[in-house]
């Protein structure tokens, strides 16, 4: 045996394996499942998961998939970091959100932040949240060169400005403290849509970033935030390419207005959104700090100006106002992956986000999200963690292809604001939403909480309202949305009734034969609202006299295809018989849909299936909430 110097035995002497060697084994596994691959490759592809952007997730990647070599951290084109020593000296900037339009609660959560783990703060101010005249008050105690402060003012991003100046004079703040002044103009395009004050403002921004240049050259001026566009539905290619289409934008504007590109570059900080979906958040952090350097370098920019400093905000479009306790897990996840992506601050969103303003709980748990991770997980640890896996090496490259295709499209069309305007920056990220919002009322993207695993019987938390901030351009949307509409309707009518609309399982056989589809179907009604009950057994007439007792109109079948050619044609017929308006049956009736039919089964359920569709037909029908229940026949039918 082949033993190293230092005496542990490697696999030396077994013979080297061929990918074509897995192929078959894979083949071999699918052909006793079911499936019929035609060969080890169409075996592979089989296993292969599509992604956004046309990108796709292979089973397995080797070193024939590593793209060329991605350089060293601190090192153009910067995939494995801006920095050299990345985060492993302090960790990752963590940056609190306060929104709260009250002077004294927000200087009071400012203080608690800050003295609980929390390095810098991120203020909205105007419309969207504190009022720019309060912020001096909102910062009172604290030590602004120690604590960065990031504002986000919308249009008033000036008058912010002006009083964040007035404080550093007043506390004789050292010219190097760092900030943003959060100035924006393409950005707030894009939330309100509105064209005629975006040259003024970004007029406006330039200047503020020439005295930042001058007077405190750790303040960028400028914030290229990719939140409107994921917060509308945008994939993660289409984030990326927006952000790129802003920045250049602004480094026109900011070279135009005297500054040098390296300087222009030293006035922007990047915001972008970090999911739940672990690898594309590190992939997406990672290609855009490789995108940015090459604009940085066709620009002429040295390598020390290159690196893109990264602000990371945990997804809203992923939070849910349902089982809001989830969320905690969901903003765990989407830090990880954006401390491993290499951000260079992030903020975490409070479990409560969705519902208004968060308590002091949830900021603490936010908080405390980032202390775990940095702390106990020691995620900091080492620059660039996710570095060399084949598999997140090459979803960057292809995700940064992708991007700078939408880029190329957005410069042909004249640029962000030209884009912006003619409406093809919405019209994409709509479609790119459409085609997503199908996977989710279809269940092929779950939400946990919401559209699988719902709890009924869950108390809601109830929040002060949050300030509405900007509109009338992008919308913002939600995954769980859709799933939420129905569950409010299904309050709705507790409130007026005192019960929940109700649906009967008729679980036909034993536990062993039912419980699969008895559990899909009642998972699958309750993501509507809808609440269960139901009977066990095989007898027709039994079903029928529970059926009668439970109160319910709506029936549906759950048991083996075996037991379902044996009974189901009985217990509907019965069902029907005692009443029920409506008879589904739970899973693919194949060659029996006619005899089903025939039996009285009004339409079928199973994975797979428009479940919104489904559910909002059921729920009219329960309730007599209208009397058009074609989507519960046709789209049940469908599934």
């Amino acid at each position: 045996m082949n033993v190293l110097p230092e005496g542990l035995p490697l696999a030396a002497e077994f013979p080297a394996a061929h990918r074509e060697q897995w192929q078959q084994l894979v083949e071999g596994v699918l052909r006793k499942s079911g499936a019929q691959p035609a060969d080890g490759a169409a075996a592979e592809r089989a296993l292969t998961t599509e992604l956004p952007d046309g990108l796709r997730a292979r089973p397995l990647y080797t070193a024939e998939d590593a793209p060329t070599a991605p350089g060293y951290p601190g090192f153009p084109p910067f995939v494995r970091g801006g920095r050299p020593q990345g985060s492993t000296v302090a960790g990752w900037d963590v940056r609190q959100r306060h929104a709260d339009p009250d002077r004294r609660r927000t200087n009071e959560a400012v203080l608690a932040d800050l003295e609980h783990g929390v390095g810098s703060l991120w203020l909205e101010l105007g419309g969207a949240g504190l009022p720019v005249s309060a912020l001096p008050e909102a910062l009172t105690g604290v030590y602004l060169d120690l604590a960065a402060v990031s504002l986000d003012a919308g249009p008033e991003f000036g008058a912010a400005a002006a009083q964040l100046f007035a404080l550093y004079e007043q506390h004789e703040v050292s010219p190097g403290a760092a900030g943003n002044l959060g100035a924006d103009p393409l950005g707030l395009q894009a939330r309100t849509g509105e064209t005629g004050r975006t040259a003024a403002l970004l007029a406006e921004a330039t200047a503020l970033a020439a005295r930042c240049a001058a007077e405190y050259p750790g303040v960028r001026a400028l914030t290229v935030d990719a939140l409107p566009y994921h917060e509308a539905g945008a994939s993660p290619a289409q984030e990326l390419g927006c952000s790129l289409a802003t920045g250049v934008a602004y480094l026109r504007a900011l070279t135009a207005a005297g500054l040098s590109v390296d300087a222009a570059l030293g006035q922007l900080e990047f915001r972008y959104a970090a999911d739940a979906d672990q690898f594309l958040t590190i992939a997406k952090f990672r290609a855009a700090r490789r995108l940015w350097a090459r604009v940085a370098e066709v620009s002429g920019a040295g390598a020390e100006a290159s690196a893109q400093r990264q602000h990371a905000v945990t997804s809203r479009v992923m939070m849910t106002a349902r089982d809001p306790w989830v969320n905690m897990l969901r903003t765990t996840v989407a830090c990880l992956a954006a401390g491993v992506g290499g951000a260079d601050a992030v903020t975490v969103l409070p479990f409560d986000s969705a519902l208004g303003l968060p308590d002091p709980f949830a900021r603490r748990i936010a908080r405390n999200t980032q202390s775990v991770l940095l702390e106990e997980s020691h995620l900091a640890r080492v620059v660039d963690p996710a570095g060399g896996s084949w598999y997140v090496e090459q979803l960057s490259e292809e995700l940064a292809r992708a991007a700078w295709d939408w880029f190329q499209e957005i410069e042909r069309a004249g640029g962000q604001q030209a884009a912006l305007g003619s409406g093809l920056v919405g019209e994409r990220i709509a479609a790119t939403w459409a085609e997503r919002s199908v996977k989710l009322a279809r269940r092929r993207e779950p939400v946990t909480g919401v559209s699988e695993f719902p709890h009924l019987d869950e108390q809601p938390l109830v929040r002060e309202p949050a300030p509405a901030g900007p509109g009338g351009g992008l919308p913002q949307v939600r995954r769980a949305e859709a799933y939420e509409a129905l569950r409010d309707r299904s309050d709705a009518h507790l409130a007026a009734t005192g019960a929940r609309p109700t649906l009967f399982l008729a679980s036909i056989g034993t536990a062993s034969a039912h419980t699969a589809r008895t559990t899909f179907a009642a998972n699958l009604f309750q993501a509507g609202g809808i609440a269960t009950t139901g009977a066990e057994g095989t007898d027709a007439v039994a079903f029928a006299e529970a059926f009668t007792a439970s109160g319910a109109s709506v029936a549906c079948l759950c048991s083996s295809d075996a037991l379902y050619a044996e009974h189901a044609g009985a217990v509907a017929a019965a069902l029907k018989a005692a009443g029920a308006r409506r008879v589904l049956l739970a899973g693919r009736p194949g060659e029996q849909r006619a005899a089903y039919e025939a039996a009285g089964v009004d339409g079928f359920v199973a994975a797979g299936g428009d479940a919104v569709a489904t559910l909002t037909g059921l729920l009219t029908e329960i309730t007599g909430a209208g009397t058009d229940t074609t989507s519960s026949t046709d789209e049940s039918k469908v599934a």
